[in-house]
């Protein structure tokens, strides 16, 4: 655990939590993810405890050693993701879609792409959804996760939408800790995002009526800080437990496979469906004899009535979920 010691520590954290930092292996060869081979770098700046929380509550971000032309290639990518999102239509409450892998570990990448589909289709938000993931040894094109990366296209998104109808649905998967998501790319990109920073940047762009899910270690840290009339979150855990289910080779987490590609899949209103992965959970973590995770739900009176409006229409028909279940079933 973090709390209140020097950021130097942070590796050793991180690799005790439920949801292990096992080592990526693979190469930029053949698409594969970047290994993680060497410790945490410190982030936090300051003297005291007290001084290296606030530093980590900015949101430090760390890129090094990135070649140049890999830098441009994923620039464009994002430039073109970005580029291609459709406007807002009048009159319609309409869903833009981020899902992001915050961590190159491959289960991340695999989930994120997977949970971008299922919302994208759950919302009726095609040409609407942005996915940021880094490879998982299949051919894509996929911009990268990063903290910059996912700033950048809630700045665009806030710029095609308007934030008084429609709605800003982020689902991010990553490891967690007490600060934070946590970022990391291979061996060259390390960071974490606060509830503070979060809070804050929705709040800069006025992206107000927002759905957040949160897939990590520790994610109920950020309700108190976002939950609001005009929001709806839900995190994989409670604020001081971890999660379970991001072995690198796995295709999902506990939380992402029983709420996206179990709950979310159906024609049932979310609330339904927060409650339906509740008890998927649950039961995995029981079978298995884990520390309860604790998954944490709030939603605002008003979100309720942006939610009724999408709600109303989610495909009639359900889809079957996909990749091998977190449970190794």
């Amino acid at each position: 655990m973090i709390r209140g010691r020097a950021f130097k520590h942070i590796f050793a954290a991180i690799a005790a939590m439920g949801c292990s930092m096992s080592m990526a292996q693979g190469s930029q060869q053949q698409n594969l993810p970047p290994a993680q081979s060497a410790p945490w770098p410190g982030l936090a700046s300051g003297v005291t405890p007290d001084d290296q929380n606030a530093s980590l509550a900015l949101a430090p971000e760390l890129h090094r050693a990135i070649p140049a032309q890999e830098m441009l290639r994923d620039r464009r990518r994002l430039d073109a993701a970005l580029a291609a999102l459709a406007p807002q239509r009048k009159g319609v409450v309409d869903a833009y879609v981020v899902a992001i892998a915050l961590d190159s570990e491959p289960v991340f990448a695999r989930e994120a792409k997977e949970a971008g589909k299922v919302l994208s289709h759950r919302y009726n938000a095609a040409g609407r959804t942005v996915v940021l993931a880094g490879p998982d040894g299949k051919k894509d094109e996929a911009p990268r996760g990063s903290i910059t990366s996912l700033l950048i296209t809630l700045a665009r998104i806030a710029e095609v939408m308007d934030p008084n109808e429609d709605v800003l649905v982020l689902y991010s998967t990553s490891h967690g800790m007490p600060q934070g998501l946590a970022y990391r790319y291979g061996d060259t990109g390390y960071g974490i995002l606060s509830p503070k920073r979060l809070h804050d940047v929705l709040e800069e762009l006025r992206l107000q009526r927002r759905m957040l899910i949160l897939s990590a270690c520790y994610s109920g840290v950020f309700v108190p800080v976002l939950a609001d009339r005009e929001t709806a979150i839900l995190t994989a855990s409670a604020a001081n437990r971890t999660s379970f289910g991001c072995a690198p080779d796995n295709d999902w987490t506990f939380f992402g496979d029983a709420l996206i590609n179990h709950a979310m899949r159906k024609p049932q209103p979310l609330a339904q469906a927060a409650d339906e992965a509740n008890r998927l959970i649950v039961d995995w973590e029981s079978r298995k004899f884990l520390f309860a995770s604790l998954p944490q739900v709030s939603v605002g009176e008003g979100a309720k009535l942006w939610l009724e409006a999408l709600d109303a229409r989610i495909p009639r028909v359900a889809t079957g979920p996909v990749g091998k279940p977190s449970m190794g079933e």
